[in-house]
Order: structure tokens, then sequence, then C-alpha cells
């Protein structure tokens, strides 16, 4: 389920079937990232994570033609199994850092699993919102799969 809130925040909530504890680590352990980081029918080529409050991130993305695309940011918080706040931009073709959004994902034990909340904001543009949007969408479609 995906509901917008407005123009500069995107708030997507998705029941994923297994205990918070396991969901939050696909997060952060890279060996369980890479299979599922990245919209559906992207591999992860390249990643370093420090994952620890103030260490940053980075993946390589690839599509199937081996295209290239980079994201990265730095942890804010992590309180492991419930909350993981961290930053997100993508590379410029230039080597710089593009729009900087901040990212809270908040796992919350359910009957079928966990209930994982993502609030990812501010967007400059609602375009960036809207395929932020597809993209985590079709990314939690992997989460998915690596836990069923």
């Amino acid at each position: 389920m995906t509901t917008v809130i407005d123009d500069q925040v995107l708030y997507i909530e998705r029941t994923i079937a297994a205990p918070p504890d396991k969901v939050f680590d696909a997060w952060i352990n890279p060996d369980m990232l890479i299979q599922w980081w990245g919209p559906e029918g992207m591999s992860i080529p390249k990643h370093n994570l420090d994952v620890r409050e103030g260490g940053s991130w980075e993946t390589t993305m690839r599509n199937a033609e081996g295209g290239e695309v980079i994201v990265s940011g730095i942890y804010k918080a992590i309180d492991r199994p419930n909350r993981l706040v961290f930053t997100w931009a993508w590379h410029q073709p230039d080597g710089s850092r593009g729009e900087e959004t901040e990212i809270t994902v908040t796992f919350e034990a359910v009957d079928r699993g966990t209930k994982m909340k993502l609030d990812q904001r501010a967007f400059a543009e609602v375009s960036n919102r809207d395929n932020h949007r597809m993209g985590w969408d079709s990314s939690f479609n992997c989460l998915d799969k690596l836990f069923e």
C-alpha cells in the first residue's frame, strides 16, 4: 500500500512475512541487501555499508542492459529492530550528489510478520517523488521474495 501525503513526502507501508529483526537486517546486512535492493531486474555489483550512526553507505545498481546508477547517503539513526534513518542522493554524471532526501523506515511486529513503513522527504519535484514510489514498490516486491 502506497499513500502520498503531499507533493514533497512519500509514504509506503508494506507487510513483510518475517519478524522485525530479520526485516531490519535485510536493510543493513550487505549479503541480504544485495538480494533485494533496487527495482526488479536490477543487481548490486558494488556496495559499501558503514552501518553505524554517522557512517556512510553507497550502492551501485546495474540494469539488465549494463547501465549503472549510484546512490549514497549517511546513516542518521540505527535502532535495531525498530527504526532506521538515513539520507539518500543519486550521483550525477559529473560525480556530484543530486537532491538529498531523508528516509525513515520503521518495523513493527504484526500477526503476519512485520509492518514496515517508509517515509521519504522532502522532494523538490513531484516527479522525483513518483519515481521513488515506483522504485520502492518494485524493490519491496523483491524484499517480499527474499522472505518467501
